[in-house]
């Protein structure tokens, strides 16, 4: 491979009206298209379903469930091609994993990059884990340490359990919006910055830098090895 002459702009953690996002994929595309983006990634919540927080989720289809994730892939593809041959932009399927619970030390929301096969979010950990890595997923913890805004529940399992499960993770993320999380780079883990875009103001967050070709393959391995990386605040 040559030397990339430009970095690439990426977001890896976007929603849209298949969970909780506020906007349909068509027109987070085109938000994302427009605003120059090299690679982005669409990841809507798949919540575990064994308690009353996931199931108030699923009955108000807020999450992506095993009975329409065929239907969500097939979108994202869709869109992916439109993406692709209009704005020049890479889209990765995706989905997060979120395991809500009332008390913060055991919720996680776990990234997972080019998907091709539903992962239910009751799973243990290691099954997840396991699941992802035979389908060539990239895993990536999302906010993963305690955030100022008092609208967003943490989600601390993934940190305070880091010693038992940091070896299945391939990135976290150093910021998500407006937050940024130090404790990733003091403890030197692969990172990337992310939106965790639900709304079009949103759009105006961290986000990742990439030093490597534009195919899904190359991406991933830039991430893994976490070389040719670097984080912007990308406003307007």
């Amino acid at each position: 491979m040559g030397i990339i002459s430009t970095m690439m702009l990426c977001d890896f953690h976007i929603h849209t009206t298949f969970s909780d996002g506020s906007l349909d994929m068509r027109t987070t595309i085109d938000l994302f298209g427009q605003a120059g983006f090299d690679v982005i990634a669409i990841t809507d919540h798949v919540v575990n379903g064994d308690n009353s927080i996931g199931k108030f989720a699923r009955t108000f289809n807020l999450s992506v469930r095993g009975d329409n994730f065929d239907d969500y892939l097939a979108t994202i593809r869709q869109e992916a091609v439109r993406a692709r041959e209009k704005y020049g932009m890479l889209v990765i399927p995706g989905v997060e994993i979120s395991k809500n619970y009332i008390s913060r030390e055991r919720s996680a929301h776990l990234l997972l990059l080019d998907i091709k096969e539903f992962v239910p979010a009751c799973l243990d950990y290691e099954e997840i884990f396991l699941d992802a890595k035979r389908q060539n997923a990239l895993t990536v913890a999302c906010h993963p340490h305690n955030t100022p805004d008092l609208m967003n529940k943490d989600t601390l399992f993934l940190w305070k359990n880091r010693d038992k499960y940091a070896k299945y993770i391939d990135a976290w993320e150093i910021a998500n919006r407006d937050d940024v999380f130090n404790v990733i780079s003091l403890k030197k883990y692969n990172y990337i910055a992310n939106s965790d875009f639900h709304k079009a103001r949103h759009l105006y967050s961290w986000k990742t830098l990439l030093n490597c070709d534009k195919n899904v393959d190359a991406v991933k391995n830039c991430i893994r090895h976490n070389k040719g990386v670097a984080i912007t605040l990308f406003r307007n």
